[in-house]
């Protein structure tokens, strides 16, 4: 092929021209493809990374507040049982008004502190049993360091102190139970040993006070037994030095004595100390 250009000819063969269309087309294309960047899965890689960890940050938020929230409810849930607890605690308190508005209040029942025979229940609880007894108001700690000495046939066995509270519950419930009696005749709450601030005269005529130690029976199946003979239930009885003991069919019998028991030079001066024993600072 022959070409001109200002006048001057050249030949140029095919194979000349099509090098020099191809070389044109590949510095066209170099120059229209723009530049390489990133890869999308390399430019996503740090997004995913933040996203991983919001979402593990959300988590344990959601497991903060789970557990807030379950700390909550409990709280709740033990307020609630309390407030029902002290709602049967008023149980002398009067149960609501007529619809009447003109008519009278009603008289708000007084508290009646003589034995009736049937001790009030469901108003004590103690590690969520419900006893089945009240201390009476007259109720003290003693300063006379009563004791008992239990005996199993004539063997005897560990000393109890029971003088550092006002009362002890005897029964074969251990969980509450101050003085656990194991034998399967004897009920869950047998019985009651209790101290009380009562009245007495003197020689002189005088009157005083001084406390004493008391026993009563709880309504047991099988009975309590002072020296030898069953108390009635739900009764006070007066108890003296060396009385003893028994409970339900138990061959354990409980002596009662003090720390001067075995002195002969106290023993004559036991009625001067009971005057004067009017029990501990509460």
């Amino acid at each position: 092929m022959r070409l001109c250009r200002d006048n001057i000819c050249y030949h140029e063969d095919a194979h000349e021209r099509d090098e020099h269309r191809a070389g044109a087309d590949e510095r066209r294309r170099r120059n229209d493809q723009p530049e390489e960047g990133p890869s999308r899965w390399e430019s996503d890689r740090p997004r995913e990374q933040d996203r991983g960890r919001d979402r593990h940050r959300e988590r344990g938020v959601f497991a903060s507040q789970q557990a807030e929230r379950q700390q909550h409810n409990e709280r709740r849930r033990e307020n609630h049982q309390r407030r029902a607890e002290n709602q049967e605690d008023d149980f002398g308190q009067s149960e609501g008004g007529s619809d009447d508005p003109n008519a009278p209040p009603a008289e708000k029942e007084k508290p009646n502190f003589e034995l009736s025979g049937a001790l009030t229940e469901d108003t004590n609880t103690f590690r969520g049993e419900v006893i089945k007894y009240n201390e009476p108001p007259e109720a003290r700690i003693p300063k006379r360091r009563w004791r008992l000495y239990p005996f199993k046939n004539d063997e005897p066995l560990p000393v109890m102190y029971i003088h550092r509270q006002s009362a002890y519950l005897l029964g074969r419930q251990r969980k509450i139970a101050d003085i656990p009696i194991d034998h399967p005749s004897c009920s869950k709450q047998h019985a009651i040993f209790q101290y009380r601030l009562v009245p007495f005269t003197r020689a002189d005529g005088t009157s005083g006070r001084r406390v004493r130690p008391y026993i009563i029976d709880l309504g047991s199946g099988n009975g309590t037994y002072l020296n030898n003979q069953r108390i009635d239930a739900q009764r006070y009885y007066e108890l003296k030095e060396k009385d003893v003991l028994k409970f339900g069919f138990s061959s354990r019998e409980y002596v009662l004595l003090h720390e001067f028991s075995d002195t002969s030079e106290v023993d004559a001066k036991q009625e001067g100390e009971d005057e004067e024993d009017e029990g501990l600072d509460e």
